[in-house]
């Protein structure tokens, strides 16, 4: 019993503390906004009223003065306003990018370029003009106030302070008020037993204070995402994140579309070159000694026994390179036994001694095995040319639906893709399945190479082996 009141006095505990740090994180968040969005008033409330009391000083002696100093204050105000349009929408983009991970890049239409014609006027875009600057700020105005995400900068400006106050105001008057009320607050209060009238008042006081500062540290998270919420529609009502990302995607897939399309084409240029110049000439040659020896049948046996021996052996060659062209395109050992027997097979063949590490609950789907393999493959005989090292370590993991491997080798280090084609064709390779290449190699070594891409398995059994060869 007792075990039991500890263990639930100590999750009390941490819940408790959780909430205060989340609280505090969250004051602390809200003062930043606070302090963030005071420039977007002050500045432009500020050069209002100089605009203002300047035309004032100025033409105190004509009867529109008022109409002039609040045309004045209002166009002072705009621009400085505008002025801090973008940095204020920059700023609270990378708030929300830093607390909670919400990035809204900013996509902004091209702004179209001035254009003379042959009488010497500007085209805007939208319209003629004679002098060069009038036309500059006419294309400004007319493509911000047509822009998307400048009209969301615009509609920002105004909201940012306004739910700013109307967020962090109750919490601003939660903590004064309690802090008021701690230290001298107004409540009444009788004798309670020997305890005076006065010290009942001042506990009941500092409760009571307390209690608001505690609901208000409580409720400054609630307060915080409230304005990150805000911020987000305001700034992206439309879904411009999501079509810039979208667009992102699409590009990717259309380079790793044409990639493997001309992976492909490459390799069947590469078969077919191979089958031309080394199974096909061989296999007629073998015919025109098969004719030879026919018409030798007769006259020379003897003459006919060799070149049946010399067709023999060729016929053992043609079929080894046809056994070698198959296993480029395809491993049998891949096929039948997975990546994680084909990597061992291949580590036994490698130049430099191999430790080669699997725990794969079950094999990936073929295309992706042979990708990685391929990879493998290249990721040795690079270190084997070029490394100096004297061991290499390959290390195969599969986890949250991801398969990664990790090439290292004790070399001289500073693999650099630029040097050459085969790190590019492996990011090329792995671009095809989404997957990543990324390079740890600095100069003296190690080097280290990670491939990492998602993929699914085709069972949940588990099998993790170690092998050196």
């Amino acid at each position: 019993m007792t075990t039991t009141s500890r263990t639930s006095g100590a999750a009390v505990r941490a819940q408790a503390e959780a909430a205060l740090v989340s609280g505090a994180q969250g004051l602390t968040r809200l003062a930043v906004l606070v302090l963030g969005a005071l420039p977007g008033v002050v500045l432009p409330v500020g050069a209002a009223i100089a605009a203002a009391a300047t035309t004032t000083v100025f033409l105190q002696e004509y009867s529109p003065v008022i109409l002039f100093a609040l045309a004045a204050a209002a166009a002072a105000g705009g621009l400085v306003a505008v002025m801090l349009l973008r940095r204020t929408a920059n700023r609270t983009r990378g708030q929300l990018a830093r607390w909670y991970g919400i990035r809204l890049p900013a996509v902004y239409e091209p702004l179209p370029v001035l254009e003379p014609d042959e009488r010497g006027h500007w085209w805007t875009g939208y319209s003629y003009h004679r002098s060069r600057t009038v036309a500059k700020y006419v294309q400004l105005t007319h493509w911000g106030l047509r822009d998307g995400t400048t009209r969301a900068e615009l509609a920002w400006l105004v909201v940012n302070p306004l739910v700013t106050v109307a967020l962090a105001g109750p919490v601003a008057a939660l903590l004064l008020v309690g802090t008021l009320y701690t230290l001298s607050g107004p409540v009444s209060a009788e004798a309670v037993g020997p305890v005076p009238p006065r010290l009942v008042s001042i506990l009941m006081s500092a409760a009571v204070g307390l209690a608001m500062i505690a609901v208000g540290i409580l409720v400054a998270p609630y307060a915080v995402r409230g304005y990150v919420e805000v911020a987000r529609r305001v700034l992206d009502g439309a879904g411009r994140s999501t079509h810039a990302q979208l667009t992102r995607r699409v590009a990717e897939l259309t380079e790793t579309r044409a990639d493997a399309v001309g992976s492909q084409a490459a390799e069947l240029r590469r078969i077919e070159r191979d089958l031309h110049d080394g199974a096909q000439a061989r296999l007629v040659a073998i015919g025109m000694t098969l004719g030879t020896i026919e018409h030798l049948m007769d006259t020379d046996p003897v003459a006919a026994r060799e070149l049946l021996s010399e067709a023999r052996q060729s016929s053992a060659r043609a079929l080894q390179e046809l056994r070698d062209l198959v296993r480029g395109i395809h491993p049998p050992v891949l096929a039948e036994r997975g990546l994680g027997d084909a990597v061992r097979a291949l580590a036994l063949d490698s130049a430099l001694p191999t430790e080669v590490c699997v725990s794969l609950p079950d094999r990936p789907a073929a295309p992706v095995e042979a990708a990685v393999y391929f990879s493998i493959c290249e990721l040795l005989a690079n270190a084997a040319k070029h490394s100096a090292a004297e061991q290499v370590w390959v290390d195969i993991l599969y986890r949250a639906g991801r398969l990664r491997v990790t090439v290292t080798d004790d070399g001289v280090g500073v693999a650099d893709p630029g040097r050459g084609t085969g790190l590019r064709g492996i990011e090329r390779r792995l671009g095809t399945f989404d997957g990543v290449l990324a390079i740890d190699s600095t100069s003296g070594g190690p080097t280290t190479i990670t491939l990492e891409l998602p993929c699914e398995l085709s069972s949940p059994r588990t099998s993790t082996s170690f092998a050196k060869a």
